[in-house]
């Protein structure tokens, strides 16, 4: 049986959701040998327009490459919410920012509230590394590239310079992402 795994990370521009999908499936490619499909799309606008960037990951070929049947969705945006979340399969995983994302839809998939702007801003102390903490909480509820490999890629990344503190945002999203993942085993 193969295997074929749909990530959409969705927000508004200027939030790096594009950044974020393109490490993580470097990670997943390069580093982990899985077959990888990375696309985006921008909205009207640089910033503040709506973005998605959507992953696929599968053991075997990927014919197609546009994510029509989500395992995974995170929307940092109320309107991103709203737009995506019935790309969602039964049994998917939806993760929402806490601060922005207020109305959360009902459906037979997992949702989690996170505080990850918050994160960004307060713990780390610059918003701008939104895209990096949502890289740590995703990690480990995802499951299929390691943290390690996902690092490495970040440090591939990021601008020279900014190294330690985008460890540091990824290792805080880490933290939310595998307290998460543990109250969901337990």
């Amino acid at each position: 049986m193969s295997f074929r795994y749909e990530i959409r990370l969705s927000g508004e521009g200027g939030q790096g959701m594009i950044l974020a999908s393109i490490i993580f499936a470097e990670a997943a490619a390069i580093y982990e040998g899985k077959n990888v499909v990375q696309s985006q799309v921008y909205g009207p606008a640089s910033r503040g327009g709506a973005t998605k960037a959507e992953v696929i990951i599968s053991d075997e070929e990927i014919d197609y490459p546009k994510a029509t049947s989500l395992d995974f969705l995170l929307a940092l945006t109320q309107e991103a919410c709203d737009k995506y979340w019935k790309d969602l399969k039964e049994g998917g995983i939806l993760v929402v920012d806490s601060s922005r994302v207020h109305t959360v839809p009902q459906g037979n998939f997992t949702i989690y509230r996170v505080p990850i702007i918050e994160t960004a801003r307060e713990k780390i102390g610059k918003e701008i590394v939104t895209n990096i903490v949502s890289l740590g909480v995703i990690t480990p509820l995802i499951g299929i590239v390691s943290p390690e490999m996902v690092e490495q890629a970040i440090n591939d990344h990021v601008p020279k310079g900014t190294e330690a503190l985008n460890r540091q945002a990824f290792h805080a999203g880490l933290e939310l992402g595998q307290l998460l993942k543990n109250a969901r085993t337990a």
